[in-house]
């Protein structure tokens, strides 16, 4: 029985046979056509920036020559170990030099880069080991505790690979063996293996698990490239430009930035820890032009001490780019930062489309405004990326467009080059997000007349906590487990410090006597990583419907007042 041709073969087909002399001889080659992969990145900027710093640590340099030399040396010990296309390569590390080779090492291999969280507890980590199949786990030395305890939990275990951070916690021993001596076993002039295709899978971002656990998110190589490209063309990203690693690269590949920077040969900053007095340092002593974050960090470093800030001085003319997503930043930050030098880009993205996809983008007459109006227009999440196909506001049961009238709320849908291939394992789950030609982000927004989106709430009750996504139904659960909760409810609550965190509204059973708001906290906290945790508890009956359904927008409002 013939194979059906998918309808893009079929358009395909029927547009060569509508151009004529357009198509007749003219075919890809090897001359005219490449697969787009970030790869061809790092062979750029080795070839015209070999000599330039590429990569700072502390006080280590590395240049653009022997950070490719060491990337190509991480893919060649990988395939010497039987790693190639198709194998997942799971890593647990902070921002340091490796987890940045590991962006080139791993799919250089031809395998997929599965960055996990390294706030997560031990179980979750078990169960991306598994669910992802990885077949190698190169883990931070700092990590040893939640690895072991992972790895008991596995029927089948990865090689062990310890990264020894210079910087990092110095004498632990655990795993099979340590990085340096995996790279000691690969080749600097191997060759990279490009993709034959670029829709093949260059990285593994797991969610945070709104239904349950982390749903596997797939990127592609055409993605990867495409996002780096508008992160670096959004950002104004240059040859010249410092780049500090304040966001976590295992949070959406780092937004696409370890790709991005290298795809302009500009200066990646390493940071182990994102603390206000070594940002500070870093800003001055590396002439620091370029960060992104979580509002948490934004309001981290208005509040820092005085002292922490002294290193500003020596670069009181210099403005730091600061790009962040999230929470809306109010006007008293978006004050504050600017004050101190930055300035301060909005962005909306999801996991599932490789992280940013819109930007507020600034216009120059929004400079003639106070302080008020100007905030108010920073805080939207603003206008596709040019790497974004497309993006509408539209009802979320007919998919129809609605109004760009600023009060009509309907779902964001994206749709284009950069999102995910779909979740792993998870056909349902796959199609149901890619729904009549669009990816449903589930968030609900506005769009307002003049094309720039507001988001107003997420429909899928995810509590954004200092950055970190917190499933509400995953607290939820654990709260139900405890033999004295008969309900529970789980909202965000605004904080000064965070943006957000969660709030839990519990009902005790009739004979439940004594239980403490100190005592639900403990329980939460020896069942879930500890970013996860409740910072209130709230006894009582739950608001709900006639048909017995929990209103989570009247308990919303009380945190309110708590």
């Amino acid at each position: 029985m013939a194979k059906e041709a998918l309808p893009g073969e079929t358009a395909a087909k029927e547009a060569a046979e509508r151009n004529g002399i357009f198509e007749e001889h003219l075919d890809k080659t090897d001359a005219n056509y490449q697969p787009l992969t970030p790869l061809s990145f790092l062979h750029r900027a080795e070839g015209m920036a070999a000599d330039r710093t590429a990569v700072i640590h502390g006080p280590a340099r590395t240049t653009y020559a022997d950070f490719a030399g060491r990337c190509r040396r991480l893919t060649d010990a990988l395939r010497r170990r039987g790693v190639g296309t198709g194998d997942t390569v799971a890593v647990l590390l902070p921002n340091i030099p490796a987890m940045l080779e590991c962006h080139y090492g791993v799919p250089g291999a031809g395998a997929v880069l599965n960055p996990i969280n390294y706030r997560l507890d031990a179980a979750t980590v078990a169960f991306i080991l598994e669910h992802g199949e990885a077949k190698v786990f190169i883990v931070d030395s700092e990590f040893g505790a939640v690895t072991e305890d992972a790895l008991a939990r596995l029927r089948n275990k990865p090689l062990v690979v310890r990264v020894d951070d210079a910087l990092g916690p110095q004498g632990q021993s655990f795993g099979d063996m340590d990085y340096e001596s995996l790279l000691s076993e690969g080749d600097d002039h191997a060759p990279f293996e490009m993709p034959r295709d670029e829709w093949q899978a260059i990285s593994l971002a797991y969610t945070s698990g709104t239904t349950g656990d982390p749903k596997g998110v797939v990127y592609h190589h055409r993605g990867a490239f495409l996002n780096a490209i508008g992160n670096a063309l959004v950002f104004g990203i240059r040859p010249t430009s410092v780049y500090l690693w304040t966001l976590p690269m295992f949070h959406c590949n780092g937004w696409s930035y370890p790709w991005g920077i290298t795809a302009m040969a500009a200066t990646h900053v390493c940071l182990r820890q994102v603390e206000p007095a070594p940002i500070f340092r870093a800003i001055a002593d590396h002439g620091v032009t370029h960060m992104c974050g979580a509002p948490v960090v934004l309001t981290m470093l208005i509040h820092a001490p005085d002292q922490a800030k002294e290193p500003l001085a020596r670069v009181a003319n210099r403005t730091v780019e600061f790009a962040t997503g999230g929470a809306a930043p109010p006007a008293a930050v978006i004050e504050g930062m600017e004050a101190m030098g930055f300035r301060v880009t909005h962005l909306y993205g999801l996991t599932e489309s490789f992280g940013p996809s819109t930007y507020c983008m600034m216009l120059p007459e929004w400079g003639d405004l106070d302080l008020g109006a100007r905030s108010g227009l920073m805080a939207r999440q603003g206008v596709a990326y040019p790497t974004v196909f497309d993006l509408m506001v539209a009802d979320p049961e007919t998919d129809t467009p609605l109004p760009a009238d600023g009060e009509t709320l309907g779902e964001i849908m994206l749709r284009g080059n950069t999102i995910m291939k779909g979740y792993v394992k998870n056909p349902k789950a796959t199609d149901a997000a890619f729904r009549n030609g669009w990816y449903h982000t589930g968030d609900l927004a506005v769009m307002h007349p003049d094309g720039y989106v507001e988001v107003k709430d997420r429909s899928k009750d995810i509590i954004i906590s200092g950055g970190e996504n917190i499933s509400s139904l995953e607290l939820e659960q654990v709260l139900y487990r405890h033999p004295a909760i008969m309900e529970a409810a789980v909202v965000a609550a605004p904080d000064e410090k965070w943006g957000e965190t969660p709030c839990a509204f519990v009902t005790l059973k009739p004979d439940a006597k004594g239980l403490t708001v100190d005592a639900v906290i403990d329980w939460c906290r020896t069942h879930l990583a500890h970013f996860k945790v409740p910072r209130k508890v709230v006894f009582g009956p739950l608001p709900k419907t006639s048909t017995g359904k929990i209103q989570k927008f009247v308990l919303r409002e009380r945190t309110k007042e708590l």
